[in-house]
């Protein structure tokens, strides 16, 4: 059975830093691209913004316009992790933080078969 579970969500105010990790079970880790996604509050699933996504080697990564330059995404295949290491961050950036993997690093959540439960990140004014 597939487990993604996503810890290091927090308050924090404007300005401050995050780092949320993921770790995955049940799956061959380096067979899978990893992505983070996040859902504002009132927004359902297919809303789900993308954030980042690193290749399964974690030789490529992408990021979403909005967190470029502020947040990090890498990957750890020998303790089947990711991590999102999130700086200055500011209100927007407020939501519940989703882990995925899927087949290929893709910006669209019908790309990734699996998904954690998600972590709650809120950016104090």
């Amino acid at each position: 059975q597939v487990q993604i579970v996503e810890s290091g969500g927090g308050l924090v105010q404007a300005g401050g830093s995050l780092r949320l990790s993921c770790a995955a079970s049940g799956l061959v880790f380096n067979d899978y691209a990893m992505a983070w996604f996040r859902q504002a509050q009132g927004k359902v699933h297919e809303e789900r913004e993308f954030v980042a996504t690193i290749h399964k080697t974690g030789g490529e990564v992408y990021y979403a316009k909005a967190v470029k330059g502020r947040f990090t995404i890498t990957r750890d295949n020998a303790k089947n992790t990711v991590t999102l290491q999130m700086n200055n961050l500011q209100p927007g950036d407020t939501g519940i933080y989703f882990c995925a993997a899927g087949p290929t690093p893709r910006a669209m959540s019908e790309g990734y078969d699996y998904w954690g439960q998600g972590t709650q990140v809120t950016v104090s004014s």
